[in-house]
C-alpha cells in the first residue's frame, strides 16, 4: 500500500537547514573568531553586553530603535523560537503558522506538545497568512476548544523566496491584533532582497511595536550557517519585558549559550563594518542572478514558481508534471525529494518539510550548491562581472536544466494531440 503519512515516509527527523550561501568564509570574520578562540569563560545567557549593543545598532539602523533590555541572543534562531513558543504558548495555548513556512517553525510547537495550525497564504507571496484565512482559522480553533495565542510569520520568506507586500502585511497584522495574537516576525532574510530599490519590505514591528517580537538568524546574511547565532528584539512594554525575562529563564534552563568565539564574530558582523556589508551586497547580487536563471529553467520545464525576491532559494510546484512523474514512481513530495536530490546531486527538500500537504509536488531548490565545488570556484563567482558565464556555474546550470528538460519532455509526451 502506498504510504501517505509523513511519519514513516522518509527521514522524519530530517530538518532542511537554512540555504547556505555556498561561499568561502569572509577573512575578517575568521580573524575575529580566531582572536577570540582563547576565551574560556562561558558567555552569559541571552548575550554579553557588547553583542546586545551591536544588535541594538543593527535594528536601529533599520528604523526599529532598540535598547539592550529589549534584546536576547541565542545559539541560532531555533533556540530562540523554542523559548518564545514555550513562553507564549507553553501553557496550553496554540500556535499559528503560514502554509508553507520555514521548516524549523512548527517542530518547536510539537516539542512542547502543542499543535501548529497552518494558515493558507495568498497567491502572490508566502510567509504571511491571508488575513481572512487567519480569522477563519482562529474562529475554527476556538470553536474546537483551542486557544490560539501566537502567530509566526516572515515578510521575506523561506521557503517561497517572496516578500509580502505592505498592504497584505497591514491587513494580516490588523486581523491578528483584533484576535489578541502575539506575533513573532522571522526576519532572517530581510537583508537579502534581490532588487532592494524595487521591493518594499516592512517589519510588523514597525506597524505594531507593542505586539511583535522580531527574530533574526545571522546565518541569513551575516554569518556562516555553521556558526549558530541569532538575536531577538522584544516590545518595549511591560508585557514585553515580562516575555523577555521568561525567555531568558527558558534559555538558562536549556543551557542555550553562544560560544564566545561565535559571539565575537556575531558582534562584529552586527556592527556591519565595510567588509561585512560589501560581502553581503556581492553575495546578494550573485544569488539573485543565479536564482533568476534557475527560475527561468523551472518555468521552461512547466513548473509553477513565484519569481524569487529574496534569499538563496526558490520554491517550485511540479504539479503540472504529475503524470510523467508518476511514471517514474513519484506521487508525493517525499518521492519528489528523493528523485531530485539523486538526479541533481544536491539537497532538494520536498514541500512536506515546510508544512505543505505530502501529496503536493513541491520542492525547495537552493542556489548555493550551483556556485562551484571548492572555495576557489566559489570565490571567483563573487568577483566575476558575469558569474553565470563561468565554466563551473554554466556546468551546474546546464545539469539542472537537463534534469528539468527530461521532466518537461516526458510531460510533452503526455500531452494529447491537438
Amino acid at each position: 500500500m502506498r504510504r501517505t503519512d509523513p511519519e514513516g515516509h522518509g527521514p522524519v527527523r530530517y530538518g532542511p537547514p537554512l540555504p547556505g550561501d555556498g561561499l568561502p568564509v569572509l577573512p575578517e570574520l575568521m580573524a575575529v573568531l580566531a582572536a577570540a578562540a582563547s576565551r574560556a569563560e562561558p558567555q552569559p545567557v541571552g548575550g554579553a553586553p557588547a553583542l546586545l549593543e551591536a544588535a541594538c545598532g543593527y535594528w536601529t539602523r533599520r528604523g526599529l530603535p532598540t535598547v539592550p533590555d529589549q534584546v536576547a541572543a541565542g545559539p541560532g534562531a531555533p533556540a530562540l523560537l523554542l523559548a518564545l513558543t514555550a513562553a507564549l504558548a507553553g501553557d496550553g495555548a496554540d500556535v499559528l503558522v503560514p502554509r508553507p513556512c520555514a521548516a524549523w517553525w512548527a517542530p518547536y510547537a510539537r516539542v512542547l506538545g502543542r499543535p501548529a495550525y497552518h494558515v493558507p497564504t495568498p497567491a502572490e507571496s508566502g510567509g504571511v497568512p491571508d488575513p481572512y484565512a487567519l480569522l477563519e482559522t482562529v474562529r475554527r480553533v476556538r470553536a474546537e476548544g483551542g486557544d490560539p495565542r501566537l502567530l509566526v510569520l516572515s515578510v521575506a520568506d523561506d521557503p517561497t523566496a517572496t516578500v509580502a507586500p505592505p498592504e497584505l502585511l497591514h491587513e494580516t497584522v490588523e486581523a491578528a491584533t483584533a484576535e489578541g495574537l502575539h506575533l513573532v516576525s522571522d526576519e532572517t532574510w530581510r537583508d537579502t532582497l534581490h532588487h532592494a530599490h524595487d521591493t518594499v519590505l516592512l517589519s510588523p514591528a514597525e506597524m505594531l511595536p507593542d505586539r511583535v517580537t522580531v527574530v533574526t538568524d545571522l546565518a541569513g546574511s551575516l554569518l556562516p550557517a555553521g556558526w549558530p547565532a541569532a538575536v531577538a528584539r522584544f516590545p518595549a512594554t511591560g508585557p514585553g519585558r515580562q516575555l523577555h525575562a521568561r525567555v531568558l529563564d527558558i534559555l538558562t534552563g536549556l543551557g542555550a549559550h553562544i560560544a564566545a568565539p561565535v559571539a565575537a564574530a556575531a558582534g562584529y558582523a552586527l556592527d556591519e563594518p565595510p567588509p561585512v556589508t560589501e560581502r553581503r551586497e556581492a553575495a546578494v547580487r550573485l544569488h539573485a542572478r543565479v536564482a533568476a536563471a534557475v527560475h527561468a529553467a523551472l518555468v521552461a520545464a512547466g513548473a509553477l514558481v513565484r519569481p524569487p525576491q529574496a534569499g538563496r532559494h526558490l520554491y517550485a510546484d511540479l504539479g503540472p508534471l504529475r503524470e510523467p512523474l508518476a511514471e517514474q514512481g513519484v506521487s508525493d513530495a517525499q518521492e519528489l525529494e528523493d528523485l531530485l536530490t539523486a538526479r541533481l546531486g544536491m539537497p532538494a527538500p520536498g514541500g512536506h518539510r515546510f508544512g505543505d500537504e505530502l501529496g503536493a509536488l513541491r520542492v525547495r531548490l537552493a542556489t548555493g550548491p550551483l556556485l562551484g565545488g571548492d572555495d576557489e570556484e566559489r570565490a571567483e563567482c563573487l568577483t566575476s562581472p558575469v558569474p553565470l558565464e563561468l565554466p563551473h556555474v554554466q556546468r551546474a546550470l546546464i545539469s539542472l536544466t537537463s534534469v528539468l528538460d527530461d521532466l518537461r519532455d516526458d510531460a510533452q509526451r503526455w500531452e494529447p494531440p491537438r
